[in-house]
């Protein structure tokens, strides 16, 4: 009986499970899966999220917002929190009280993936598409292996487009692809069978307070691979990892080799060539010249476990696997298209990294080369936007106007408020920006953001919508109100 599948008996998991901070991306996916195995699943969370929403569908009880907050469930055996969420939170005391365990849901996301069949996405940028990128590749393995094959199964920190959801069971025996978050080194309680590291750069400073200590969390990670497993670089990975790590390691630019064959509205193909095979030409369903990379990452490591573990003719393997993956259409929140409305193009994207906000920028102008780019950006946590300032200037120096909200205040009791109000901060960064050369404003809250941004947006531009907050709650005001500024017949709007 797979691990992740049927009644869940020997996993040693209690069966009726309560999480706090169920509308997280981890959380969420977790609660499907625990669903899915036969557990009864309840769940909290002060605001509602898309990840939440659905799980009210599924049987899964939901309660959101102080209004919807009712005391911990009498049967509960078993409470989950977030790594947002605080040890004296109500429910987490109340479970303590009781003597019910309490477990972070890293310490849950280490049960509920099997050794022997997880392969794991780590890496400052590109964890979510990269994961699904690898779950539509393994997929691809399965149809190769023809029928009877087990389907793999995914956790991942945002929903796939096609699939809708953000975890998928496997089926007994199937691969298991599961994003590996480095925050709370959550990634350390993993054993995977075989790894990707997409990319290394200073993020979580309110957590690892060093990037030093990051890169050596990231080789710690490395090392727990299997030692007859498959670890996955990305070519700006520091060679610190290679010498950190027992398995073998494939890195991109050296056993992996990128050709790039064309590219149309950014929107690129290219072939990836490993040691003794290569893939077909690959034409890629999500924009951004990161994505190849990813991609490629994702491909080499599915290959390189169906060689080793189905015993799959590379060539073959590689075949299936790049059919599959050109079928993977994006993830929500990785430059989503909002729709258009009064001939303005609206893009949401997750981005709340310098790095981040800067290659999305330069995706939006390849991939609406002929229209000027609008940001509405709202920083994420107090100590990201303070410490990287100067980063975000630069990052957000491509765009023609950027209208700054307030901060949102992830992990609060975590973070660090020392560095100003949410608003003080934004004022800064707009105030840099405009002595960069760059019209800018902050706007406050949402509200005022969103009407900030609306009043100097002219038709035929983009709209960028930026941020890891909150801020992905303003797609219908946006829209609405670019269609009532200028309604035209036969105009399409969604």
């Amino acid at each position: 009986m797979s691990e992740l599948t049927g009644s869940g008996e020997g996993s040693g998991l209690a069966r009726r499970v309560h999480f706090v901070g169920i509308g997280g991306a981890g959380c969420s996916g977790a609660a499907r899966l625990l669903h899915a195995r036969g557990h009864v699943v309840s769940g909290y969370d002060r605001d509602g999220s898309s990840f939440s929403a659905p799980l009210g569908g599924l049987g899964i009880e939901l309660h959101v917002g102080e209004e919807g907050r009712q005391p911990l469930p009498a049967e509960v055996e078993l409470v989950v929190r977030s790594a947002a969420v605080p040890l004296d939170d109500e429910h987490c005391a109340a479970a303590l009280a009781r003597g019910v365990e309490v477990m972070k849901y890293g310490e849950l996301l280490a049960r509920l993936c099997p050794p022997d069949r997880t392969l794991a996405v780590a890496g400052t940028h590109g964890k979510t598409t990269t994961s699904w990128m690898l779950h539509h590749a393994l997929l691809g393995l399965a149809e190769a292996l023809g029928r009877g094959a087990p389907r793999p199964g995914a956790l991942v920190g945002g929903t796939d487009r096609s699939g809708g959801a953000n975890a998928v069971p496997p089926d007994d025996g199937g691969w298991f692809a599961v994003e590996a978050c480095e925050y709370d080194r959550t990634f350390l309680g993993l054993r995977p069978a075989g790894a990707v590291v997409t990319n290394i750069e200073a993020d979580h400073l309110d957590y690892f307070r060093t990037f030093e200590h990051i890169e050596q969390a990231f080789a710690r990670f490395g090392d727990k691979v299997n030692p007859e497993g498959l670890l996955v670089l990305g070519g700006d990975v520091p060679e610190s990892i290679d010498a950190a790590v027992r398995c073998d390691v494939w890195r991109i630019g050296r056993e992996l080799k990128i050709d790039l064959v064309g590219e149309e509205r950014g929107y690129f193909r290219f072939r990836l060539c490993g040691p003794g095979w290569a893939t077909p030409v690959v034409s890629l369903g999500v924009p951004g010249a990161f994505n190849v990379e990813n991609a490629a990452c994702a491909l080499a490591l599915a290959v390189g476990h169906a060689a080793r573990v189905w015993r799959l003719e590379p060539e073959v393997a590689a075949v299936g696997a790049a059919t599959a993956l050109e079928r993977f259409i994006g993830t929500e929140r990785r430059f989503e298209s909002w729709g258009i409305a009064d001939d303005v193009e609206v893009v949401h994207d997750y981005a709340h990294h310098p790095t981040e906000v800067r290659v999305t920028i330069e995706t939006a102008r390849r991939a609406f080369s002929t229209r000027p780019v609008h940001v509405l950006f709202q920083p994420h946590q107090f100590s990201r936007t303070a410490r990287f300032m100067s980063e975000f200037v630069e990052s957000l120096r491509g765009a023609d106007r950027v209208v700054v909200a307030d901060v949102y205040g992830a992990r609060v009791h975590i973070d660090e408020t020392r560095f100003g109000s949410q608003s003080d901060l934004a004022e800064e960064l707009a105030s840099r920006l405009r002595r960069a050369g760059v019209a800018s404003a902050s706007g406050g809250d949402l509200r005022g953001s969103v009407g900030e941004t609306l009043r100097q947006l002219p038709p035929a531009s983009v709209l960028l919508v930026l941020g890891a907050g909150d801020v992905d709650g303003t797609r219908e005001r946006i829209i609405d109100e670019l269609a009532l500024r200028r309604p035209a017949a036969g105009r399409t709007l969604s």
